[in-house]
Parts: structure tokens; sequence; C-alpha cells
């Protein structure tokens, strides 16, 4: 079944954030996910939001995520990810397809 991982970034040290947005697609390309949105202007329909970027991805299925997430290259770089920006990830079970 399809899984999106989903992230809502605030940065916190943009210049960290971009060295790891700078190595992301060397990392993500070989994982089998896609990247299907990094948007750092979305609109809000409802609530507030102070975050400065939404990114969604989807994978297959929760263990190629998995090891995506859990992969020595994404660990690595996701050192500056993690000094550059507060981030809330979820990994979202997507709907069985229609029979």
């Amino acid at each position: 079944m399809t899984v999106y991982v989903i992230a809502q970034l605030k940065f916190t040290n943009e210049d960290r954030y971009r060295k790891y947005q700078a190595k992301f697609f060397d990392v993500f390309k070989d994982s089998g996910g896609r990247l299907l949105a990094a948007d750092e202007k979305p609109v809000v329909l409802d609530g507030e939001w102070t975050g400065s970027k939404v990114v969604v991805m989807s994978f297959a299925d929760e263990p190629q995520a998995r090891a995506f997430l859990d992969s020595p290259g994404y660990q690595e770089i996701s050192k500056d990810r993690i000094a550059g920006a507060d981030t809330v990830g979820l990994l979202v079970h997507g709907l069985p397809a229609p029979v």
C-alpha cells in the first residue's frame, strides 16, 4: 500500500537547511520514492500555519519509505536538516485501491 512522508518545516538556520537541500536529490534518486511536492509558499486554507516549507513524498510501501529514511546517506545529510529546521514529519498510509 502506498505511503506518504509529509514534512512541515520551520527554518531556524536557512544556510544549514540549504546545505541539506543541495544534497537531497543525490540521496533520494535511488530510493524508489517520488517527490510529489516541495513548497515554500503553500496556501493556507484553514487554521494558522507558521512554517516555512511543506514536502510530500510517496513510496510503494512503509518498508521502502523506512529504508530511505534510515539509510546511511539520508541519515548523514539529515544532520543539516535537523540543524536548519524544526520539522514535523509524518508517515501516512494511503487508502487501498478500489475494487
